[in-house]
């Protein structure tokens, strides 16, 4: 009779139970070996490392149909710490998070390029120990900070920092703080003044070839649409982004007047979205179009990597997120490729202004306790 073979115990075995017992909340040493595929042996020499290191450990006991009450398993929340820097236009959300995502601190601080500074004084303000803080992460939309500054703030601080985009960090929280398992098909929409996306395969981020993935607001919906900086036509970034959004309000001069949209950008769109979400019927118009056109997008990525699990998070999201999920869910629904074999689940971030940051924590935490996943530090 053929016999299945367990997977011998290796460099990414401690990052496969980690993720195990973080989605599975609590589990026992039988069930990781079930749920892993590792003998036993393995399982046990490496929970007993997780267990010396801090990472886990045992919580209670369940029953067992045989023999004496199985020890359960959990991750030590408060063992470790992550912190994540999310730069804005002008200002920089600061959080911390312990080893299951769970935010400890948080601050809005005005946008100062001296992170070393920010940094301690952020983590004096919590009263964090040192010792137990495992780095630092700062993300931004693509290319504003260069890996070179990593470098510099690592050597700093003696700590590892990682520089990352803001759209990847988010959905790397998204299914941390979720507690979403490995096997899930993973995605985020990052809506801001842009729109990005992360997508995490097998409990890892999904970077590319030039860890430039995710670039959801450069697939274009219309071939002779409009033109767009990066030299693609249709761009649905042209169509649904923040910024779009509300320059088509502005070309609407009494919606711009009565609802004050000659401020800031952010400002701007939050009015034109709570004008949605209550009842003005042009401010519904146009934000559900651009959900539309949004939906549209989303779906040919759905199709192309059979997604299960979608997020919608971002500032974008934070006020008129119902409107883009429901848009997203019909459209979804009626055209999905994959919709009579699996539903594709489509959720509202519950933080969707603070997504980043704690997504930049989050890097911190996964790469130190199960390293593997995230790339080298700076």
């Amino acid at each position: 009779m053929a016999r299945r073979e367990a997977p011998a115990a290796g460099p990414g075995s401690r990052a496969l139970v980690v993720d195990v017992v973080r989605s599975a909340v609590a589990v026992s040493r039988v069930e990781l070996a079930e749920l892993t595929g590792l003998t036993q042996p393995s399982i046990s020499g490496i929970v007993r490392d997780l267990i010396a290191d801090g990472v886990i450990h045992e919580t209670g006991s369940a029953d067992s149909v045989r023999g004496a009450p199985r020890k359960l398993l959990a991750i030590n929340p408060a063992n470790r710490f992550g912190i994540g820097f999310h730069l804005g236009p002008e200002s920089v959300t600061c959080v911390a998070i312990d080893l299951t995502g769970g935010v400890v601190g948080r601050e809005v601080v005005p946008l100062s390029d001296d992170f070393g500074q920010r940094f301690d004084d952020f983590v004096a303000g919590l009263d964090l120990p040192r010792d137990r803080i495992e780095g630092l992460a700062i993300v931004a939309p693509a290319g504003r900070v260069p890996s070179s500054r990593g470098v510099e703030l690592a050597a700093q601080l003696g700590l590892p920092v990682l520089v990352e985009n803001d759209s990847a960090a988010a959905a790397l929280g998204e299914f941390w703080t979720r507690r979403v398992s490995r096997d899930q098909a993973f995605g985020s929409v990052y809506l801001s003044t842009g729109i990005g996306a992360g997508l995490v395969f097998g409990g890892a981020l999904f970077r590319g070839a030039s860890f430039d993935a995710g670039e959801l607001g450069h697939l274009s919906i219309a071939y002779d649409g409009r033109p767009c900086p990066c030299g693609n036509r249709g761009c649905v970034e042209r169509y649904a982004s923040m910024a779009a959004t509300v320059a088509a309000a502005r070309e609407h001069p009494g919606l711009s007047a009565r609802l004050r949209l000659d401020g800031s950008l952010p400002s701007a769109y939050d009015a034109l979205a709570r004008a949605a979400v209550s009842g003005d019927a042009e401010a519904f118009a146009l934000v559900d179009e651009a959900a539309g056109y949004l939906a549209v997008a989303v779906t040919s990525t759905v199709n192309l990597l059979d997604l299960g699990r979608l997020v919608l998070t971002g500032p974008g999201m934070a006020v008129a997120g119902s409107i883009y999920a429901r848009r997203l869910r019909n459209h979804l629904a009626a055209t999905a490729h994959a919709r009579r074999r699996h539903e594709v689940v489509v959720e509202l971030s519950a933080q969707p202004r603070d997504a980043a940051a704690i997504g930049a924590a989050a890097l911190v935490v996964q790469a130190s306790i199960a390293p593997g996943h995230t790339r080298s530090p700076s």
